[in-house]
């Protein structure tokens, strides 16, 4: 029976991780699953909303890295998951996402010759500024088997000369979290809470460094949301560390004067589920936000130049605007007045499904 560690190290990860563990859990007989949490991003109430939101029992192992500098804490990881790794002698590690702490449990395998699965592989930017490229280009190099979202992905990883017989296209498995959870989600009273309508407003995330710690570039974005929120009211459910940044640059004042614009604490999984899947627009920076809302078929405007998930734009709602604020109020108000080209398709195999074909593949490997 394969003992398999299941590596979270930061709140995305918990939405990947969990209908996997869920998976391996339904089928008792052929897995031993164990989760890992580095404690790379953590704040205890919000872990434990997380988890309980998701059915994700408790980490079996908590590292307890905390926040550091980008080697520092690589470093503690791998550090610290040796230990763990050499103690239970899994047959597989399974990894996911870009966090450093997927690099850095990558690295701890590789070194101990333990076999190692990258769930989200082969996604590219092509912008290796981006600490997150720089994970996901290293740990795909290195895993044993690479699970893959969507077929670009793999044309990706072939392309970098990874073996055809280490890649498998599974799906989306953050969308497995999706489907199971909705109705849930729907129960939320979040928006009541808030007083919103469904379609009447729209819902901001803003975390990248590259956003938030450049005073002309976060500039830019609240030029675009003075004027959007002008027709639309936007909540900004807002990052620790943006809020940190929001006081540090001096903004406070600018970003309190934006009528329209409510800042409200983050929130857990379901809460968060029910707010943006109520949105009539998202302006994001984040990652698996492209993917969720091309699903649920909302207009997503995308904060950055570029993007690792582009089938989001090939085949979704997603568009990229990148920090133009010209562009970015275009690109929403060709979104609320209904003349924004959207090919609104679900990619392949987002289906609900991904974590099952992923658990079919290492029992086979």
């Amino acid at each position: 029976m394969p003992k398999v560690i299941n590596v979270v190290g930061a709140r995305p990860n918990f939405m990947k991780v969990a209908p996997i563990v869920d998976a391996m859990k339904r089928r008792e007989r052929e897995f031993t699953p164990l989760v890992v949490h580095t404690g790379q991003h953590y704040d205890a109430g919000m872990s434990a909303a997380f988890l309980d939101d998701l059915d994700l029992p408790p980490p079996d192992v908590f590292l307890e890295v905390g926040s550091a500098s980008h080697a520092a804490q690589t470093a503690a990881v791998m550090e610290r998951f040796e230990p763990v790794v050499i103690k239970e002698k899994p047959d597989w590690v399974v990894v996911v996402g870009d966090v450093n702490s997927t690099l850095a449990c990558a690295l701890v395998c590789a070194k101990l010759g333990v076999r190692v699965a990258h769930v989200e592989a082969g996604l590219r930017s092509r912008d290796r500024t981006m600490p997150e490229e720089i994970n996901r280009v290293l740990t795909d190099q290195i895993s044993d088997l690479l699970f893959t979202p969507s077929a670009d992905a793999d044309e990706n990883l072939l392309a970098e000369g990874i073996a055809a017989e280490r890649i498998r296209l599974v799906g989306n498995v953050m969308i497995d979290s999706l489907y199971k959870h909705l109705e849930r989600a729907r129960t939320s009273a979040i928006k009541e809470q808030l007083g919103l309508a469904d379609k009447s407003y729209g819902v901001l995330t803003l975390h990248r460094p590259a956003n938030v710690d450049e005073p002309e570039t976060f500039g830019r974005i609240l030029q675009a949301l003075e004027k959007i929120c002008e027709q639309l009211p936007v909540v900004f459910p807002v990052h620790p560390r943006t809020r940190k940044t929001i006081a540090e640059l001096g903004l406070g004042t600018r970003v309190g004067r934006i009528n329209g614009l409510r800042l409200i604490e983050p929130l857990g999984y379901l809460d968060f589920l029910s707010l943006y899947s109520g949105a009539r627009l998202v302006l994001t920076d984040s990652g698996g936000i492209q993917e969720e809302t091309t699903v649920l078929d909302i207009p997503c405007l995308t904060l950055r130049e570029n993007t690792e998930r582009p089938i989001t734009v090939k085949s979704g709602t997603n568009t990229i605007v990148g920090t133009n604020p010209e562009k970015i109020t275009a690109a929403a108000f060709a979104a609320l007045n209904g003349t924004a080209k959207r090919a609104g398709n679900i990619p392949p195999l987002w289906d609900g499904h991904a974590a099952e074909r992923i658990v079919d593949a290492l029992l086979l490997a």
